[in-house]
């Protein structure tokens, strides 16, 4: 794997069923949404509505998991969803998915239909590697307020991606950072698919990503990594 991540033993001793799979793609061509990844979107959204049958999306078993995740760092899961809750909570809401660019949605649709945290950064923005820690809060966290640039700090032992220049994601997979996200211009990403076992098939949801992906982008080079299984 050209970019290491890494998952601490602090975090695998809150949450021993964690499990995650990265996918690298590179050469990806983005753009803005259009009509073809707002087809995956809807179709995403009936599928989650099949899958939950009657159930609010936290009632999911792996829903649920998440949040008992979520609970043993001190966050508050039902102010601060993990993003494949928050995402299935706006797909069935009228508003729908939101639309953000071509590659973010791709990832979304694959976050909605399989009911896992998808996150996509930019390879060519990630300092060093990646690493899945309990932060010190020190850590800088660049993002926006009020439509201007701002820094924040993680709470002092919340869960958080990192690399070398600070936090990418709060909260474990709550909110992005601006600095690392993909944007139009992004042509190198890395996916993360997280989940807690034994609820989810990251796998499953990884083969689908990648073959949108070099749907979307022809003659892209997509890697799936094996899994690191919980415990590894």
């Amino acid at each position: 794997m050209t970019l290491t991540v890494t998952v601490s033993d602090e975090v695998r001793a809150i949450a021993p069923g964690f499990t995650h799979v990265a996918v690298e793609a590179r050469g990806l061509v983005n753009g803005p949404s259009g009509e073809a990844s707002s087809a995956l979107l809807d179709e995403a959204a009936r599928r989650l509505r099949e899958r939950l049958g009657s159930l609010a999306p936290h009632e999911d078993p792996h829903m649920a998991a998440w949040r008992e995740a979520y609970t043993a760092f001190g966050a508050k899961p039902s102010r601060t969803r993990n993003s494949a809750e928050a995402l299935a909570k706006r797909a069935l809401a009228d508003g729908g998915l939101p639309r953000i660019n071509r590659l973010v949605d791709v990832y979304n649709a694959i976050s909605v239909a399989h009911l896992v945290p998808v996150g996509g950064e930019d390879t060519d923005r990630i300092a060093g590697s990646m690493r899945l820690v309990r932060a010190t809060g020190q850590e800088p966290f660049h993002t926006a307020a009020g439509g201007e640039a701002a820094v924040e700090h993680p709470d002092a032992g919340e869960v958080v991606w990192c690399d070398d220049e600070g936090v990418t994601c709060r909260r474990w997979n709550w909110r992005q950072g601006v600095r690392t996200r993909l944007t139009e211009e992004s042509v190198n990403a890395l996916f993360l698919l997280e989940g807690m076992a034994p609820h989810c098939r990251l796998e499953e949801a990884a083969a689908e990503l990648a073959e949108l992906l070099e749907k979307v982008s022809p003659g892209a080079r997509v890697t799936v990594h094996a899994p690191v299984a919980a415990g590894a």
